[in-house]
């Protein structure tokens, strides 16, 4: 008889432990949702409700997808674009140096020196052409010929050299000779091309983040009703993202995106109010 009680509290206690069991994993594995109302506030009035717009849930932060497409696409390569350019080996150095492109401005302007308009053909060939006689500058001219160099090599060497030393001091002296040298480099100028080229990628990269977000990250949908307010159901516990995605919520001259984090525990409504406040502001004048 002691046996059987002592099998008994057993098969009791066993049962127990397992229903528990089940419990706990039942709850853990509960189905749970999020609950949210968007509003937007314009710079002058008050909030209204965000009516009819699709929200994403998504299983990763638009901020962290779009890094990922990046990093996999990354910038356009600008050294590859200078190579590729149809310039001087010099100017594409220069180029490289001073990481840019641009060839006009006067930021462009600043960054030149006396040596710069030496050592670059295309540089010394605007110089001459902004400051010839047509302008009554008077600039200093070289005293030797191309055929020189092969005549008499070391008399070249050495009149060349004179020349550069006294145009160096002269574009020293005068710096505001400088002024309007890159009107006459508009005709080689890259920098619309390499412009064209970082908004294609741009573009690219837009894309293909959008696209990993209705796809690989997507979780649910929901549209907003004329409170602004919807809802995910039947969702697994964990971290969650809501996002409008590319599509904006207007304020005035302001465009609304979300990208907010939520936790969700077992069994528990999520609730999240989006606003203005945790809203990523881009204003009109920007998306043009």
């Amino acid at each position: 008889m002691r046996i059987l009680r002592v099998l008994a509290v057993g098969y009791v206690l066993s049962a127990s432990l397992v229903l528990g069991a089940r419990c706990s994993a039942a709850q853990a594995g509960a189905a749970t949702s999020i609950e949210f109302t968007a509003y937007v506030r314009p710079s002058q009035g008050q909030a209204e409700p965000v009516r009819g717009m699709t929200f994403y849930l998504l299983s990763r932060s638009l901020s962290d997808i779009r890094k990922e497409v990046a990093n996999t696409d990354g910038p356009v390569d600008l050294d590859r674009f200078i190579a590729q350019l149809d310039l001087s080996a010099e100017l594409k150095e220069w180029m490289k140096k001073h990481r840019r492109v641009d060839l006009a401005g006067n930021d462009f302007i600043k960054e030149l020196t006396a040596d710069d308009i030496i050592d670059v053909p295309e540089f010394l060939s605007a110089y001459k052409e902004q400051n010839g006689a047509a302008l009554h500058a008077v600039i200093p001219e070289p005293k030797y010929k191309n055929g020189d160099e092969q005549k008499n090599p070391e008399k070249y060497k050495l009149r060349r050299e004179q020349y550069r030393q006294a145009l160096r001091r002269y574009i020293q002296a005068n710096l505001d000779s400088l002024q309007g040298l890159d009107a006459e480099l508009r005709e080689i100028n890259p920098n619309l091309h390499w412009t064209r080229l970082q908004s294609e990628q741009q573009r690219h990269v837009e894309q293909r983040v959008m696209q990993l977000a209705q796809t690989r990250y997507l979780v649910a949908t929901a549209v907003t009703n004329l409170s602004g307010h919807a809802a995910f159901e039947d969702l697994a516990p964990g971290q969650y993202w809501i996002s409008n995605l590319d599509a904006p919520a207007l304020a005035g001259d302001l465009r609304l995106h979300w990208d907010v984090g939520i936790a969700v525990a077992p069994a528990k409504a999520g609730r999240i109010e989006l606003s203005n406040l945790n809203a990523l502001e881009t204003s009109e004048q920007n998306t043009r």
